[in-house]
């Protein structure tokens, strides 16, 4: 799908801002595109450190929810861990039993089982830790819409703490928002309309580390032992898809640099297996490498593959764990890529296609796999997308939205056609039964009131920028605004009348385009494109003819004169550095007759 290409045009003085902080007024501008335009919020952006984090204490419940702990762990009571199958509910536990065990408490972690269970706590977890003798539950990156639950906990005599990140469940009465909180002994979730916590984006293990942050203190616990908490609070994030700005972006910072020395055995192990070690690593490594391993886990067998890696203290062990994960993840992906095709299958030829909101049921699908599908579809066709499959208790859905339709907020105007739900304005899990899932897909549809326009993707350009600009000292400047991810994305520039030299399809799989391109200056620069290679060919030869597209392949003059939206690299082989583009977005420029 060809996206519309916009050009930030946000106002500053980028000279001032450059002056004062040492960078150059391209640098600043990109800052100010991203809505960071205050020194302070220059300084934090750049140069934030740990120091600049929120006290956790103005998080609401905080110190009730520290004060049973801390009453817990004196009386040697057992606390029970209800976390999550996926990455933040992975590492938000283990932030939790690290904290725990670390100040002498009694703890474990109980995990649904995500197919015959579903997300969340339950009242398996509850019968679970009164067996254990547990008489303390604290939930982590769930428990927000365990109401049942959570009451369940109560009568039995447990104190219950919820700690989680997702939306408070509400309905709609006389036109107003009646929300709807599960009766714990303490809620801690920013989410809560009533809690002053100056930032709300944190993920389910940004809350956990924000809770033992105040559990150090008060155990007086070295500041420096917080460091293996951060790389766990860091890889959550990025898994979770927060937005990496304020406080997470100074998380995840901080966290990736220990990661690369981490002391944690398994993580050094999975850095191996992976071929990370050694590595400088970025919030890329985490999303697409290090976070899937965790997530196969969860979604395929059970977590406790995920928990015994991290937990693991020999390394031995951990390789052989390490390596398992990984191979977990591969067949993950083999299954995911049957489902799309599957699911696109079915979209191209049915009236699917035809829909707003796409809601599409998938034969044999591993109910695991989802979300992830459903991310695909979305990315394919722009559209907000559930994907359903069979489950033990009706259809399992998991959604993925774009920014104009807010996805928690639609489910909840339908919550009368489904058994459960929960989630984020851009993802969420469901369940429905398949007699009401057309009901769904109607609603949905129909009570939509996103535009055409809405769901034309769009390309924000932060500068029009010559490739004669792209040097090396100017990549190096970009590094300063890492880590990249949702909420502080990677810069993109753009340059019309860019004309192939020469291009060529390359690569084992034939899956990579590599050109030499020129601008009307003269300058030139190798361009490389990532996306799908085969559209890229059938759109030159469409648009420049076919012989164009073969006179490229040989380095010979042609007519291709492309508009081309990109971002710099520089391009490491044998020992030779050297700047270059990866192209984002292309079109078809005119050239006028002469």
């Amino acid at each position: 799908m060809m996206a519309k290409w916009m050009l930030y045009t946000k106002k500053e003085n980028f000279n001032e801002i450059g002056k004062k902080f040492n960078i150059s007024p391209m640098l600043a501008r990109i800052m100010v595109n991203r809505n960071v335009r205050e020194s302070e919020q220059i300084r934090k952006y750049l140069y934030g450190t740990m120091e600049d984090l929120y006290d956790p204490k103005l998080l609401l419940g905080m110190e009730a929810a520290v004060s049973i702990l801390v009453d817990a762990i004196e009386e040697k009571k057992k606390i029970v861990i209800a976390s999550d199958f996926d990455v933040d509910g992975i590492f938000s536990s283990m932030i939790l039993y690290t904290a725990f065990r670390r100040v002498g408490g009694q703890c474990y972690i109980d995990t649904p089982n995500r197919v015959t269970e579903g997300y969340g706590l339950n009242k398996r977890i509850v019968d679970n830790a009164i067996k254990e003798g547990a008489s303390v539950l604290i939930t982590c990156d769930n428990g927000i819409a365990a109401l049942e639950p959570v009451q369940y906990a109560k009568e039995l005599g447990m104190q219950v703490i919820v700690t989680d990140h997702h939306e408070v469940p509400f309905s709609m009465e006389n036109g107003k928002k009646v929300y709807h909180k599960p009766m714990a002994d303490v809620i801690v979730n920013p989410k809560q309309a009533e809690c002053g916590y100056p930032f709300k984006k944190l993920c389910g293990a940004g809350v956990t580390f924000k809770l033992a942050q105040v559990l150090y203190a008060h155990y007086q616990v070295p500041k420096e032992e917080e460091k293996i908490l951060t790389t766990y609070a860091a890889i959550a994030t990025v898994a979770d898809v927060m937005d990496l700005e304020d406080e997470n972006r100074i998380l995840v910072k901080t966290g990736l640099r220990l990661l690369e020395n981490t002391s944690n055995v398994g993580l050094r192990a999975l850095l191996r297996v992976t071929e990370l070690e050694g590595k400088k690593l970025t919030a890329y490594h985490i999303g697409f490498v290090i976070g899937p391993c965790f997530n196969a886990a969860g979604r395929l067998e059970t977590v406790k593959r995920a928990l015994d890696l991290l937990l693991c203290e020999n390394e031995g062990e951990a390789m052989t764990l390490a390596t398992n994960l990984k191979e977990l993840n591969e067949t993950r992906k083999e299954m995911t890529e049957q489902g799309t095709k599957q699911a696109i299958t079915k979209i191209e030829e049915s009236s699917l296609k035809d829909d707003k909101v796409l809601v599409v049921k998938l034969e044999n699908c591993h109910e695991s796999l989802v979300g992830i599908i459903a991310g695909r579809l979305r990315e394919r066709y722009y559209k907000p997308t559930i994907v359903f499959t069979q489950g033990e208790e009706g259809l399992k859905g998991s959604g993925r939205s774009i920014p104009p339709y807010n996805m928690f907020e639609e489910l909840s105007a339908c919550k009368d056609l489904l058994d459960r739900f929960g989630g984020h304005p851009m993802a969420a899990g469901m369940t429905v039964q398949e007699d009401r899932l057309d009901l769904l897909r109607q609603s949905l549809n129909a009570n939509t009131t996103m535009t055409q326009e809405d769901l034309i993707p769009k390309v924000w350009i932060d500068i029009p920028l010559p490739i004669q600009y792209v040097t090396e000292a100017f990549v190096e400047e970009l590094s300063k605004l890492e880590p990249y991810g949702k909420g502080n994305e990677k810069p993109l520039f753009a340059e019309q009348h860019l004309r192939v030299t020469e291009g060529r399809i390359i690569g084992k799989n034939k899956n990579v385009y590599k050109a030499r391109v020129a601008n009307p200056s003269g300058a030139r620069i190798d361009a490389i494109y990532f996306g799908d290679v085969m559209q890229l060919e059938h759109y030159i030869k469409t648009e420049y003819g076919e012989e164009n597209w073969y006179l490229a392949t040989r380095g010979q003059k042609n007519t291709i004169d492309l508009g081309v939206v990109y971002y710099p690299t520089i391009n490491e082989f044998r020992d030779q550095r050297t700047p270059q583009i990866v192209m984002q977005e292309y079109c078809h420029i005119q050239t006028p007759n002469k």
